[in-house]
Order: structure tokens, then C-alpha cells, then sequence
């Protein structure tokens, strides 16, 4: 019906005539794999992480860089 909304309809049928919004933004080609904090990381992908925050309305604990365990960026403990 035109109508923007902040929580996803639970019932199948509102769901079903929903429709989604894209927002693109720019990519990044550098390679984010190794970088252990939030300044090692493309612009781009700063920005990207920035506009994800600002559209779930939480911040962002951690960044996973690559596969491991160690590939991690660690903004704020989770678990504090």
C-alpha cells in the first residue's frame, strides 16, 4: 500500500505484499583480509558497516574479516 515499515508483518499475507527497499552504495576492490581494526579497512567499507548501524539501530560489536578465528575485528566485547 505504499507504506514504509519498521517492523517486518508477522502474517504470511502482509509479508507476502511486501515489498523491499535496495539502497546501493559503493564497493571497495582493496582486500579487507588481515585487517585488525576498524581503521585498516577500505573507506568504502567503513561506510558500509557505518550505514548498516544507522539502519538496524545498533552498533556493531564485530567484523569478521576472513575464515578464522583470528580474522576478527573486535569494535566493542560482546559479552561485556
Amino acid at each position: 500500500n505504499g507504506k514504509t515499515v519498521d517492523i517486518f508483518p508477522v502474517g504470511a499475507e502482509e509479508a507476502a505484499a511486501c515489498e523491499p527497499i535496495y539502497e546501493e552504495m559503493p564497493g571497495w576492490s582493496e582486500t579487507t583480509v588481515g585487517a585488525k581494526t576498524l581503521d585498516a579497512l577500505p573507506a568504502n567499507a567503513r561506510a558500509y558497516i557505518k550505514r548498516i548501524e544507522e539502519l538496524v539501530g545498533v552498533p556493531i560489536d564485530m567484523i569478521s574479516t576472513g575464515p578464522d578465528r583470528e580474522e576478527t575485528i573486535v569494535l566493542r566485547h560482546p559479552f561485556k
